[in-house]
């Protein structure tokens, strides 16, 4: 009887340890589908000196380097001053797009702002910064 109870206990461990590693799998093939598929070409862009009551525009550029087509849901700037615009089509692996901001340079003065991007590639948005002096 106590060589059954032992066996049972044995064999209940042994399949635990087996049913672990399913879900182990699971989480690492959804690491990977979540895994960002864009590429930013500069994630920080320094525009210099700029003069004042000009709006300048900043171009960020990324190429989409997953296997499924990634579609921009929503850019904002940190503030009124910056306007963007960006890509509304989805974009095709192996192709680029394009966010743009305008800073409208009316204080002088060093700036630093940033643009926020939502995309249906990273479950985080992604900040990109703009930074420069108005003269």
């Amino acid at each position: 009887m106590k060589i059954m109870k032992i066996s049972m206990l044995a064999l209940a461990l042994g399949l635990m340890s087996f049913s672990a590693i399913v879900p182990a799998k699971v989480i690492a093939s959804k690491i990977e589908t979540t895994a960002a598929t864009i590429a930013w070409k500069a994630e920080t862009i320094d525009v210099g000196q700029i003069p004042q009551g000009t709006p300048k525009a900043i171009v960020y550029e990324f190429k989409n380097t997953g296997k499924t087509a990634v579609v921009i849901t929503n850019v904002q700037g940190s503030c009124g001053c910056t306007a963007t615009d960006y890509t509304k089509e989805p974009i095709l692996p192996g192709k680029t797009a394009k966010v743009t901001a305008t800073y409208n340079a009316a204080n002088k003065g060093a700036f630093t702002k940033t643009v926020t991007v939502t995309t249906s590639a990273e479950t985080t948005p992604k900040i990109l910064t703009l930074k420069g002096t108005v003269i």
